[in-house]
Parts: C-alpha cells; sequence; structure tokens
C-alpha cells in the first residue's frame, strides 16, 4: 500500500472513531464518563471487550509463536475460561452489592486508607506502563509505513515524538467527553475491525496454499504437528498442562476481575445479571477467538516455508501481511486489525486511568461539584501527557524492543500484591495493621522476582513462567498474614 493510502484509511477509521464520540458524548458528565450511567446492553460490552483483551500485542505475537510453540497457548486461554468464570460468580457480585466505581473502594471498606491507595497505585503502574508499551508498538508501526515517508523539510520526515504524540491526541480526542460510555461503541467497532482482518487474511492463506473449504482447513491444521495443544511430557518445560492452565486462571482473575480497566466495562452493565450474562458470553467467544488466532498462525508459518520467507515471530504477520501479492484489501484490513487492536485497548486505559486516579487518589467525590468535571477534564489531559512521556522515554532508553518485553512483564508483578489482598479479604475474615501493607506490596514483587531469576537453581531445573503471579500473590498474602491484627477493629 503506498503512503497516501495508508494515510486515508487511518483517516477513515477515526473519522469513524469521533463521530461515534459525537452521538455517544452529548452527556457530559462524570456519571457518563464513569459507569455509562449504568446503561450499556451487555451484549456490546461482551463483544467489545474481546478487542480490549487482544491487544497489538497479543494481535501480532500469538500468531508468530505458533511456529516454536504449536498451540500450546491454548491451555492458557482455558484456563481464562475458567477463571472468567470465578470473576462473574465471585467477583461481580461483590462490586455489583457495594455499587462501586473504583473496584479499589473494596479495599478501603475491607483493610482501610493504606490498603486503598496501595491497590491502586499498583493498578496505576501496570496500566500506565503496559498502554504505554502497547501504543509504543503501533506507534512504531506507523512511524515506518506512514511518517517516515512524510517530509516536512527537505530530507527530514516527521519525528517519532510527533507520532507518538497523534497517536495520544486521537485517543484523547474521541474519550474526552464520553469516556466510558463512548469506548463501550468503539470498542464494538474495534473487535469487529480485528476480526474481519483474521477472516479476511485467512481466507486469503487458505486459498494460496490450495484450501477451498472450511472443511479443508479444518484438516489442514488437525493434521498438522503445529496445532499440538497440550503438554504433560515435561513438569520443567514452560508449556507443562497444569502451569498454564492454572496460571491462565489467576491471571485473568488478576488482570481482568481486579483491573479497573477491564473491571470498569462491566460496571456499566445494568445490573448483576446482565454483568455475568455479559462475562460468559465473553469467555466463549474469546475462547473462539484465540483458535482462529492460532490457526492463523499456522497458516502464515505454513506459507512463510512455502515461499522461502524467513520472517519469524513477531515480524512474520506484519511481513507477509504487508506483502505485494496479498493485495490492497488484505493489507488495509491487516492495519486496521492491529490498530484497532491496540486502540481498543489502550482507550480504555486511558478512561481507567483517569477513573482510578480521580475515585482512588484525589477522592473527586469529595470536591465541589460545579469544580468536579473541570477537575476530571484535566486529570484526562494529564494521563495523556504521561503516556506520551513513557512511550518516548521507551525510544530513547530501548533500541531493543525485547528489553521492553522484559519490562512490560515486569508490570505484571504490581498485580500479585492486588491478588493477595484481594484473596485475602475475601477468603479470611482477619484484620490487619492497615499501615504496613505496602511494605508488602513492595516486598512481595522483589521476592517473587529473585524467586523467578534463580527457579531454575532453586527447584532443581523448574523453570517458573506465567506462574510467577501466583508465587506473588502467594507471598503477599502470607506477609498479610504477618501483619494480623488480634482485635476485631479496623482502626490503626
Amino acid at each position: 500500500m503506498s503512503t497516501t493510502a495508508i494515510i486515508l484509511l487511518i483517516l477513515a477509521y477515526f473519522s469513524m472513531l469521533i463521530i461515534i464520540s459525537f452521538f455517544t458524548g452529548k452527556e457530559d458528565s462524570n456519571e457518563a464518563f464513569f459507569k455509562a450511567n449504568k446503561s450499556a446492553p451487555w451484549y456490546l460490552v461482551a463483544f467489545g471487550m474481546i478487542g480490549a483483551s487482544l491487544s497489538g500485542v497479543t494481535f501480532i505475537s500469538v500468531p508468530g509463536a505458533v511456529e516454536v510453540k504449536q498451540f500450546g497457548y491454548f491451555q492458557v486461554v482455558l484456563g481464562y475460561f475458567f477463571g472468567y468464570i470465578i470473576i462473574a460468580y465471585v467477583l461481580l457480585p461483590l462490586y455489583y452489592k457495594m455499587n462501586l466505581t473504583s473496584i479499589y473502594t473494596y479495599l478501603k471498606e475491607r483493610f482501610g486508607i493504606t490498603s486503598y491507595k496501595t491497590g491502586s497505585v499498583a493498578f496505576l503502574i501496570s496500566r500506565t506502563v503496559g498502554a504505554a508499551f502497547r501504543l509504543f508498538l503501533v506507534a512504531k508501526v506507523l512511524q515506518l509505513l506512514v511518517f517516515d515517508n512524510i517530509y516536512i523539510y527537505e530530507n527530514y520526515s516527521i519525528p517519532f515524538p510527533v507520532t507518538v504524540i497523534i497517536t495520544i491526541a486521537l485517543i484523547w480526542l474521541y474519550t474526552f467527553k464520553g469516556g466510558i460510555k463512548t469506548i463501550i461503541f468503539t470498542d464494538t467497532l474495534q473487535t469487529l475491525f480485528m476480526l474481519i482482518s483474521v477472516v479476511v487474511t485467512i481466507s486469503f492463506l487458505a486459498s494460496a496454499l490450495d484450501l477451498n473449504s472450511v472443511s479443508e482447513i479444518y484438516k489442514n491444521v488437525t493434521d498438522s504437528d503445529l496445532s499440538k495443544m497440550f503438554f504433560f511430557e515435561d513438569g520443567n518445560d514452560p508449556q507443562y498442562f497444569f502451569k498454564s492452565f492454572f496460571a491462565g486462571i489467576f491471571i485473568t482473575i488478576t488482570m481482568t476481575g481486579l483491573d479497573q480497566d477491564m473491571m470498569q466495562k462491566n460496571l456499566t452493565c445494568r445490573n448483576l445479571k446482565d454483568a455475568q450474562k455479559n462475562m460468559i458470553s465473553f469467555s466463549v467467544i474469546l475462547v473462539v477467538v484465540n483458535i482462529l488466532f492460532l490457526a492463523l498462525g499456522l497458516l502464515l508459518t505454513q506459507y512463510a516455508k512455502q515461499h522461502g520467507i524467513t520472517a519469524t515471530k513477531d515480524d512474520l504477520f506484519p511481513t507477509i501481511a504487508m506483502l505485494p501479492e496479498i493485495g490492497v484489501a488484505t493489507s488495509a484490513f491487516f492495519l486496521l486489525g492491529l490498530i484497532a487492536a491496540a486502540y481498543s485497548s489502550a482507550d480504555s486505559a486511558l478512561t481507567s486511568l483517569t477513573t482510578s486516579f480521580c475515585i482512588d487518589i484525589i477522592e473527586l467525590d469529595k470536591k465541589p461539584q460545579q469544580d468536579q468535571k473541570r477537575v476530571r477534564k484535566q486529570i484526562h489531559i494529564l494521563f495523556s501527557f504521561i503516556l506520551v512521556f513513557v512511550i518516548i522515554v521507551f525510544d530513547l532508553l530501548f533500541k531493543d524492543v525485547s528489553v521492553i518485553w522484559e519490562l512490560f512483564k515486569a508490570a505484571g508483578y504490581t498485580y500479585g500484591p492486588l491478588l493477595g489482598l484481594f484473596a485475602f479479604g475475601i477468603l479470611t475474615k482477619k484484620h490487619i495493621k492497615d499501615r504496613y501493607v505496602w511494605i508488602i506490596a513492595i516486598v512481595a514483587p522483589l521476592v517473587s522476582y529473585v524467586i523467578n531469576m534463580y527457579s531454575a537453581e532453586l527447584l532443581n531445573g523448574y523453570k517458573i513462567g506465567f506462574e510467577i503471579l501466583i508465587v506473588n500473590g502467594f507471598l503477599t498474602f502470607l506477609g498479610l498474614l504477618l501483619i494480623t491484627k488480634t482485635s476485631k477493629t479496623n482502626i490503626d
């Protein structure tokens, strides 16, 4: 595709998002921004959450990993499914019973103000780093395909920081009024584009590989060695079934059920029953969508081998999708799918960061009524600038994307304390010395990191994978036991 065509495609795409925001953002209130007036249709929330769950990283990485890891990722997806069941019938009833806007308000009611602030800060750090990382990858793609080819003076093209500012400004433009109310609808559109992108690419690859029907595609996938899903042979293998399965459960509980970004969408449903229907429907759809991504990865690998393409892993899908012989339509839908996958997670992240900071950190509801909307808008702009700053720092400090990937994974450690805090609150009736919680929230991830680094030496060759989250949460739980109070009062 030409640079002009890509620019027109991006402009058309964001024009649609802005039109949606115009109609959904007419009611510029905090109630609409934070909770969509609790009137969002559950089926739209369920469908839109697919895009928010499958970021641009997943969009590229899951298909690219099939060549090396086969369909082993499905074991994690299976864990996701059961994790969503737990969220639907354990966490959602709790959140709806307390009528929460920020889910971390639970920690204040259960333990005290320090636990409340600690949980909020853990989320703010995780989401800021995670959203910045996802947007960094998309900004890099846009820089390579578009902005490097637009010259503002002789041989000087648009610099990367400007690309980043444009990227964040587009998100701010369609979320600054409607917030989560707008995102419910834009996520639906973005999920649709992402799924169309996958289906269109699969259709092209199937035709190129002489697979002329769904049954032939199915047989090709199931007959391939790359479609092996379950790994029970070696307990030390990072893909060992029980490691992957239980890791998937706890990843879902923490990174969805204990994440303001994901749960804010669920809390926009009219009532608990609708929210549970949304969560169950979403979990089933997510399993199907991930199978599509894995099948896409297998077909991409076969196509690459057949045509002598040497690209692997994260480079595989973009390389093939942008080949001239793929066709303009397939390339266009790839770009739309990538942008949609990235923005559907990033826009809700910006809104949830604004929500958490307003509700949890500065306690917006305690400010004068006439100032609340203005402060909310200022915080929304503030986090837009923070994301721009973090992305530019990524680019300056880490030229090797794999290094940033490690940083992104490290951000996941902040979810361990959330897991431990919520588990302790729900599974026990004990009270704690609240003022010490922040210490445990720092120590537990650090100890978990050390254990992860030396797991092979400490555990006779056993290498910890995704399950480090469970270790982190367990250490937090143990730490909370150490600061348990003997009295029933919750006042230090």
